[in-house]
């Protein structure tokens, strides 16, 4: 996917080598950053690493030309701990940070009243609470340093009160407020961040529902666009958030999502 953007020299961590996540790493590394990723599967991890340059790998046995070079490490973004120390890690790799996108993501769906505390707690961990560790560690460095870009991966089930989603709804809400209020803090700083939500998105993490029978047919059904996101769709504006020319925009949420929210 080509982009208008050039972010040669820009330094940037995604967390998150999933789906979509997968698709703002290369984006920026095409557009020549030099990008640190997060996740606990070494297989993705692996997929997306490239040396940069002429011939740099674009995960999948081709060459994806000159860019900027992807480096991955595994990290269990359960811990606050571990968030901490990758980003410490990925400011010595990079140099500095610049950029910031958090793109973790999973779901659990079930009523309510049938769902237990281990199921609350992990999805409160991954979508939430790493957000918040991650997040602060990374104000840390962009603070001091007058600069950064932060984007957080959200969901339109952040505004939406679908059922069968009570943590990953709360989740997504919590993120879009937690974002908010770095963004108030943070302002003076030269520091945005924002929250890019998407409808719902062909991804491992949905396909599984997506195959249950008349599914997919009644979730098109609810987005005017007529079709379900992809995960290109999310990268041009995640990139324009990472970007020098939102320098201005700071504590929205941007719904990507087909016209979703009009619903």
């Amino acid at each position: 996917m080509k982009t208008m953007w050039n972010f040669t020299g820009t330094r940037a961590l995604v967390a998150g080598a999933g789906g979509i996540g997968s698709a703002v790493v290369r984006a920026l590394a095409d557009a020549g950053a030099d990008v640190v990723v997060l996740d606990r599967d070494a297989a993705q991890l692996a997929e997306l690493t490239r040396t940069g340059g002429a011939g740099a790998t674009d995960g999948t046995g081709g060459t994806g030309g000159t860019g900027g070079t992807v480096r991955g490490l595994n990290v269990d973004l359960t811990s606050a701990d571990a968030c901490h120390d990758a980003v410490t890690d990925a400011t010595g790799f990079l140099g500095g940070l610049d950029v910031f996108v958090h793109a973790v993501g999973t779901n659990d769906r079930r009523p309510v009243l049938e769902t237990p505390d281990d199921v609350w707690d992990r999805v409160v961990a991954i979508n939430l609470s790493s957000g918040f560790w991650l997040g602060r560690a990374v104000g840390n460095v962009m603070v001091p340093s007058g600069y950064g870009r932060v984007v957080y991966l959200s969901s339109v089930s952040g505004l939406l009160a679908h059922r069968d989603h009570a943590p990953y709804a709360a989740t997504k809400g919590g993120v879009n407020q937690l974002m908010r209020v770095m963004a108030r803090e943070w302002a003076a700083h030269g520091v945005t961040v924002n929250a890019v939500a998407p409808g719902y998105t062909e991804t491992d993490l949905t396909r599984a529902y997506l195959a249950t029978p008349g599914m997919r047919a009644s979730m098109e059904a609810l987005v005017p666009a007529g079709r379900l996101g992809r995960p290109d769709d999310l990268v041009g504006p995640t990139l324009f958030l990472s970007s020098a020319e939102a320098a201005f925009i700071t504590g929205q949420v941007l719904y990507a999502d087909g016209g979703r929210t009009l619903v």
